[in-house]
């Protein structure tokens, strides 16, 4: 006996099929929401404004540097990662007036007068600084000024900061400023 062919299967309806599979997952799939390290960049100066105008106050800067190794220094002293968030807080509070810690002044902010840190947080770190320090580094520094908020928020309002209104936060926001300047990775060597 001669052998017996299989029919052929009709495949001209493949390609509509896998188009519509497609369709179908992409219309159904949802992406997550974009994250990143939230940051204001600061203000284009003018072309009038002179360069002294720009310089700030050595006591109203804490560096906090990763070397490569991934050790923290928040100063001039070696820190771990978990006491940073309070040494922060310290910084940009200067609850007790010292001279070494940022100064305050004095800011009219809707009508009414608050004491605004004039401190800045300068974010320094090595080429070879692992991702998850700076991160966890990012996370202290981030938490550091969102207690502030908080706290700040809790006293006058009576409301944690999420829970304000839009208006609300906008004046927190000011009295209590998120200034964290990042610089260029660098090399800085093990120390």
């Amino acid at each position: 006996m001669g052998k017996k062919k299989t029919p052929a299967i009709n495949s001209s309806s493949t390609a509509d099929i896998a188009f519509l599979l497609l369709c179908y997952f992409l219309m159904t799939t949802t992406m997550g929401e974009q994250s990143g390290l939230q940051r204001r960049l600061p203000p284009i100066p003018d072309k009038d404004q002179k360069v002294e105008d720009q310089k700030v106050n050595r006591r109203n800067i804490i560096i906090v540097r990763i070397n490569s190794a991934d050790r923290l220094f928040a100063g001039n002293e070696a820190l771990d990662v978990t006491f940073l968030k309070d040494k922060i807080k310290e910084f940009l509070t200067n609850p007790k007036d010292d001279p070494n810690l940022p100064e305050k002044e004095m800011k009219e902010i809707e009508g009414r007068m608050y004491s605004v840190s004039k401190g800045v947080i300068s974010l320094q770190n090595d080429r070879g600084t692992s991702y998850q320090a700076y991160i966890a580094v990012q996370n202290e520094l981030v938490k550091a000024v969102n207690e502030l908020r908080d706290e700040f928020s809790m006293r006058e309002y009576g409301k944690r900061f999420a829970a304000l209104s839009e208006e609300q936060q906008n004046i927190v926001k000011k009295v209590v400023p998120q200034n964290i300047s990042e610089a260029e990775p660098k090399d800085t060597g093990k120390k």
